[in-house]
């Protein structure tokens, strides 16, 4: 049986570690905010299909369908993507919308140049490489952003009549945090650091 002083060191100790571990993700995701390579991707409309967790709005990206003829990697005998990481190569168009040009399963076998940089996602398995025209849908971790508390039925119908763009974060290994919502030049909403 623990003593009362051995009980109240061990609950610190508990605290101590709990605090840590949701300090580390908190300060990872503001080290990519501030640090990480800014892109700007243009926005496809979605319809949103749950509206009881809180405003908010469904992104979808040119790169949120990936042609499979445009991965590079894909084996000749491979019918399926298994559940595997992508990383999506991104390059800046004319327009400032950075836009994808290759991709690779796993990792890609050469670093980004300064003009471009690479995106990771998660594609889950089961998706048929062999058709004409496959695509793969690869999910980034950036397909919903909350808004203020009613504008998100309001963004969400602009986002049909204009173009509206995402500012993003990229860390070196590909991991995105959504930087700012923006309808042409104008920023709508950027995200706090903490």
């Amino acid at each position: 049986m623990m003593t009362g002083k051995r009980l109240i060191i061990s609950a610190l100790l508990l605290a101590l570690v709990q605090i840590g571990f949701l300090s580390s993700i908190i300060v990872g995701r503001a080290a990519i905010l501030r640090n990480g390579k800014e892109v700007l991707l243009k926005i496809e409309p979605v319809d949103p299909s749950d509206f009881l967790r809180g405003d908010y709005i469904i992104l979808g990206y040119e790169i949120s369908r990936i042609p499979a003829t445009m991965i590079a990697n894909i084996p000749a005998d491979k019918l399926s993507s298994d559940d595997t990481s992508i990383v999506v190569r991104l390059k800046k168009g004319a327009d400032g919308y950075w836009t994808p040009t290759t991709a690779w399963f796993g990792k890609a076998p050469m670093p980004a140049a300064a003009d471009e940089a690479d995106i990771s996602g998660h594609v889950t398995q089961g998706w048929d490489l062999r058709e004409e025209g496959a695509t793969i849908a690869p999910d980034y971790g950036i397909e919903r952003f909350y808004v203020p508390e009613g504008e998100g039925m309001a963004i969400q119908n602009d986002i049909r009549v204009r173009p509206f763009g995402i500012r993003l974060a990229l860390a070196s290994d590909g991991t995105a945090q959504i930087k700012a919502l923006v309808d042409g030049d104008k920023t709508l909403f950027e995200e706090p650091l903490y």
